[in-house]
């Protein structure tokens, strides 16, 4: 087994304990109140901090480039409440034309 593979499967053995231990530890008990809060603003900041790495990064420095011009349309869409699949296609068509034009 090489050194990737060993690191994929440390990783994956972790992840599933990580998952196992909530439920193990706190059993039918309710969260205290500020950690469900915390817990309810974990995946809104990752998503934020996923969609800022991916649209404005590039190996290992900033750029603006035509992925803003797909962010900003999506953005758009989510504004006029689009449903999310029409978000992604907006933002993923608008970027391509970008693309083609820049």
């Amino acid at each position: 087994m090489s050194d990737a593979w060993l690191a994929v499967a440390v990783v994956g053995v972790g992840t599933m304990a990580l998952k196992a231990l909530g439920p193990v530890a706190l059993g039918g008990r309710a969260l205290p109140e500020r950690l469900a809060r915390v817990i309810e603003l974990l995946a809104p900041a990752l998503l934020a901090a996923l969609v800022a790495v991916q649209a404005f990064g590039d190996e290992r420095a900033l750029v603006v480039d035509e992925r803003l011009i797909g962010l900003a349309a999506g953005g758009i869409a989510l504004w006029r409440k689009a449903p999310i699949l029409l978000v992604v296609v907006v933002a993923a068509a608008t970027t391509a034309v970008a693309r083609l034009i820049i």
